[in-house]
């Protein structure tokens, strides 16, 4: 048997998997029928097939949010550049860091302080990535976290696949039980006519249950690691993933005390992701007037107001561009700080972004599948098909086919905010012809596309947290099948509860 042979298939990079995905769904726009709802009637349009050029642009376009005709924004497809310029400002944010040896020193005291007792920290930290994901759908942001908690695991006695699946799965299974999510929660309600607390406390009882449930399965396999790390799924490139992450074998020998200037350090990097998720969480959505009543009293200053410009945003209502702002100037003032030279400010920098390059491409190439489907006008069309097929039903058949029909869609359109737009104006009226409360499809669909969205190859929160990981897709889909089949039994047996309990 030659050697070939013996290593077997080897499942190709992110970036083919999604250029091959983009290609079929440019093909399917040469079958499906062309289509879309006009006033929330369907209507048949021209076909509109996507060809070579079209696939080969459509990640560009993805990246910039333009049409092929106008170069305007791409109706319901948002630009991936806020996105993956957020992500490269965090890997120059994270390179300055980087430079003044924080991280390697508290890493080092993170394992000596936890000696023992390793894994209370992912019974601490995955509620807490939960409670982004059920509060505010925290996504995209969690990119900033993964270069540092993955070696954090590696170093306490685990593998990389530990520390994504603390972020990850944590922050997703929270968006999959969506409270106050305004990503999700918050659009499809909106479009459904009914208030965001609708059916508030099924979804409490999701995030209870599921969050339990997928810290449980993460703490388990980290003890298994600890135990034997040859039980590991990315045994094979330990080594490499060391080396990369810059972990040490042994950490005893390793200086675990912080210098006065590092723990000034210390500060401004906790305080940058302090204000980040302050930033990020919609506070007057929550009926929390303060920020911005603080930012136009700030603002108003006579003088004041001027210098700190009066176009600032005020906590809350900050995206991806102001978070891109807020790693760039607290990259640089750690520099300062800390006492490096303008040009190892700038090459620390520079070095951190380089890092992240590959990520922040990812984030593009997977929104181009979405860019070929709505420009290829099938987008609607499969939906108004799932519309058909849903139709004269009993609450209970239609709730379990509602949330089978929202797995293929969340798929397609792995967009929470996307799908919540283009869908819940047609499914919230119809579950009321079969006496389903439109909170409950809110449910149904924000579940199906969260356990979607962990482990889709068309999400860039999934791709992009991957390729930070240095874990293969393949790996991380054995990781999850028992999980996810667990969670979607759960989640089917509480929707069905929710059909019998109008309370919930």
């Amino acid at each position: 048997m030659s050697e070939k042979a013996k290593k077997g298939f080897k499942m190709p990079s992110s970036y083919t998997v999604l250029l091959i995905i983009i290609a079929i769904m440019a093909v399917m726009t040469w079958i499906i029928p062309a289509g879309a709802f006009v006033d929330g009637v369907y209507k048949s349009q021209p076909q509109n097939p996507q060809g070579i050029w079209d696939v080969l642009m459509a990640p560009i376009r993805a990246m910039l949010g333009t049409t092929p005709e106008e170069g305007s924004l791409i109706q319901g497809t948002s630009a991936a550049i806020d996105v993956a310029f957020f992500i490269l400002m965090v890997g120059g944010f994270l390179g300055v860091v980087n430079e003044t040896g924080m991280l390697d020193t508290g890493i080092a005291s993170i394992v000596k302080k936890y000696k023992g007792r390793e894994k209370m920290l992912i019974l601490v930290l995955m509620p807490l990535f939960a409670l982004g994901g059920t509060t505010y759908g925290m996504g995209e942001e969690t990119m900033a976290f993964y270069p540092l908690l993955v070696p954090v695991m590696m170093a306490v006695g685990f593998d990389s696949l530990t520390g994504v699946a603390i972020i990850l799965l944590g922050s997703q299974i929270g968006c999959l039980a969506s409270t106050l999510n305004p990503f999700a929660t918050g659009i499809a309600s909106s479009t459904a006519g009914v208030s965001l607390g609708e059916g508030i406390i099924l979804r409490l009882i999701f995030w209870v249950v599921l969050t339990g449930l997928s810290t449980w399965f993460v703490y388990k396999y980290a003890d298994k690691i600890q135990k034997d790390p040859t039980k590991s799924l990315t045994y094979a490139t330990r080594e490499e993933d060391m080396k990369f992450f810059n972990v040490g074998e042994d950490d005893d020998n390793v200086n675990s005390t912080l210098t006065k200037k590092q723990k000034q350090v210390f500060v401004l990097f906790v305080l940058t992701f302090v204000l980040m998720v302050l930033s990020f969480i919609p506070w007057s959505g929550l009926g929390i007037k303060f920020f911005d009543n603080f930012n136009s009293w700030l603002t108003g200053l006579p003088v004041v107001g001027q210098i700190i410009g009066s176009s600032t945003a005020a906590l809350g209502t900050w995206y991806f561009p102001e978070g891109a702002m807020l790693f760039a100037f607290m990259g640089i003032l750690i520099g300062i700080v800390y006492g490096l030279k303008e040009e190892q400010i700038i090459s620390s920098f520079m070095a951190g972004a380089a890092d992240l390059l590959s990520v922040a491409l990812i984030v593009a190439i997977a929104r181009g599948i979405q860019v070929i489907m709505n420009n290829g006008m099938i987008t609607d069309t499969i939906l108004n098909w799932g519309k058909q097929g849903l139709s004269g039903l009993s609450s209970q058949v239609f709730i379990v086919l509602t949330y089978i029909f929202y797995l293929p869609m969340s798929f397609l359109i792995p967009s929470s905010s996307g799908l919540a737009s283009a869908t819940m104006g047609i499914m919230a009226p119809l579950g009321e012809f079969v006496n389903v409360r439109p909170s409950l499809i809110i449910t149904a669909y924000q579940s199906a596309s969260g356990v979607l969205n962990l482990i889709a190859p068309t999400s860039g929160i999934v791709m992009g947290a991957l390729a930070l990981g240095r874990i293969n897709i393949a790996t991380w889909w054995k990781f999850m099948a028992k999980l996810v089949v667990a969670v979607i039994v759960i989640t089917i047996a509480l929707l069905l509860l929710g059909t019998f309990v109008p309370a919930l």
